[in-house]
C-alpha cells in the first residue's frame, strides 16, 4: 500500500477529518488532500508527527514491507502467468519488474518470479530472449548471495548455465566450485525423524518428492547421454537411451506425455518419418490425458491441479512448431502428419473458443 493510501485509511480508521490532520500538523487542508490523492507528499520533517497522529509507525507509513507472504507471492505469479497468456510476455515482464522494485529485498518474490519468467521464455518460445536474460542474470546474481541455501544454489546453477552458453568456462567452473557438497542429507533425516514420531503423512510427502526428483534426475541424465551419443554419431546407443527413458518414465508413473519426449526428439534428429509419426501420435494422445499422481501409490500426496493446464499450453506450443517451425518440415508431405496437425488445430480452436469471454457461460 502506498503512503497516500496509508494516510487516508489510517485517518478514516481514527474518524478524523482532513481539517483535523491539517490543524494538528500546522499545514493547510488542501495539502492533506493532495497527500491522500498522491499528487504530493508530506515534508520529511512532518513524518514522525504524522505517524504519531495516525497511531502507526514510520515503516508502515512509508510502506516499508520487506516481505510478502507465500500466498501473496503465489497469487502474483498466477497473475503474471495470466498476463503472459492474455497480454503477452513483455507486459508480464514489466509487471514483475515493477513488483520487484516495490519489494527489492523480498528474496522469495524475486526467486519465484524470475524462475517463472525464465521457464516461460522457453515454454512460450519468446523471440529475442536475450532482451530479458540480462535482467534475469542480474537478479540471479543478487540471489546468489542469499542465506537461503535452496535459493542461493538454484541461482548459482542458473548463473553457471548463462556462463556455459557464453562459453565462459573459467567463470562457470569457478561458480561450480562454490556449490555445497554435503554428506548429510537433511531431507532424509527429517523423513526418518517423522517416521519415528509417527508423522507418517509428513514422511510420505518427503519420500514421494524424492522419488519424483530422482526420476527427473535420471531423465535428465538419459537426455544428456542421448545428446552426446548423437554428437558422436552413436545412433544405436542413442536409441537405447531413448527407449530406457520411455520405460523408466512409464515405470515411475510420470506425466503421460513425458515418456515419449526422448524418442520424439531423436526421431526428429534422425529425420525418421515412421518413428517420428509414431512418437508424435503417442505424445499428442498423451497430452490430452490428465495426470493424476494421487491415483498412483507413488505420489498420493502430490498436487496435480496445474498439470492439465501445462499440457494444454504444450499443445499450443506444439501446434505452433508444427505449423511454423522447421523441426517437422520433413513430414509436410505425409498425409498422416497433416491429419495429426488438423486434429491438434481443431482441439486448440475449441479450447480457445471455450476460454474466450463469448465462450464462457
Amino acid at each position: 500500500m502506498k503512503i497516500n493510501q496509508v494516510i487516508r485509511e489510517k485517518r478514516k480508521e481514527l474518524s478524523m477529518t482532513q481539517e483535523q490532520v491539517a490543524d494538528y500538523l500546522g499545514v493547510s487542508t488542501p495539502a492533506v488532500n493532495k497527500w491522500e490523492k498522491g499528487s504530493s507528499y508530506p515534508d520529511i520533517t512532518l513524518l514522525p508527527a504524522l505517524a504519531r497522529l495516525l497511531k502507526t509507525d514510520l515503516n508502515t507509513l512509508l510502506s516499508f514491507q520487506d516481505d510478502l507472504s507465500d500466498i501473496e507471492i503465489a497469487d502474483f505469479v498466477e497473475k503474471i502467468d495470466k498476463a503472459v497468456q492474455q497480454k503477452g510476455y513483455e507486459t508480464a515482464f514489466q509487471m514483475a519488474i515493477n513488483k520487484i522494485r516495490d519489494f527489492p529485498t523480498c528474496e522469495n518474490l524475486i526467486y519465484s518470479v524470475v524462475m517463472y519468467l525464465t521457464g516461460a521464455l522457453i515454454l512460450y518460445s519468446i523471440s529475442e530472449p536475450e532482451r530479458y536474460e540480462k535482467t534475469f542474470e542480474a537478479l540471479y546474481e543478487q540471489l546468489s548471495t542469499s542465506q537461503n541455501i535452496v535459493i542461493k544454489e538454484t541461482a548459482v546453477r542458473m548463473l553457471i548455465s548463462y556462463h556455459l552458453n557464453r562459453k565462459d568456462f573459467s567463470k562457470a567452473e569457478e561458480l561450480i566450485n562454490t556449490l555445497l557438497s554435503s554428506s548429510i542429507d537433511k531431507e532424509e533425516c527429517l523423513a526418518f525423524l517423522y517416521t519415528k514420531q509417527g508423522k507418517h503423512l509428513d514422511a510420505l510427502k518427503i519420500w514421494e518428492h524424492r522419488i519424483l526428483n530422482s526420476i527427473t534426475e535420471i531423465q535428465t541424465s538419459l537426455m544428456n547421454m542421448l545428446d552426446i551419443a548423437v554428437k558422436e554419431q552413436r545412433i544405436e546407443d542413442a536409441d537405447f537411451y531413448a527407449a530406457t527413458y520411455e520405460r523408466a518414465s512409464k515405470l515411475f508413473h510420470i506425466t503421460p506425455w513425458v515418456p515419449y519426449s526422448a524418442k520424439l526428439l531423436l526421431s526428429v534428429i534422425k529425420k525418421d518419418e515412421k518413428e517420428c509419426l509414431s512418437a508424435l501420435k503417442s505424445t499428442l494422445t498423451a497430452l490430452h490425458e490428465k495426470w493424476k499422481p494421487e491415483e498412483s501409490p507413488l505420489y498420493k500426496h502430490l498436487n496435480s491441479s496445474k498439470t492439465s493446464i501445462f499440457s494444454e499450453r504444450l499443445l499450443s506450443v506444439l501446434q505452433d512448431e508444427m505449423e511454423n517451425g522447421n523441426e517437422f518440415a520433413f513430414l509436410e508431405n505425409s498425409q498422416e502428419y497433416q491429419q495429426l496437425l488438423k486434429k491438434l488445430r481443431n482441439h486448440n480452436n475449441i479450447k480457445k473458443a471455450h476460454l474466450s469471454p463469448e465462450g464462457v457461460r
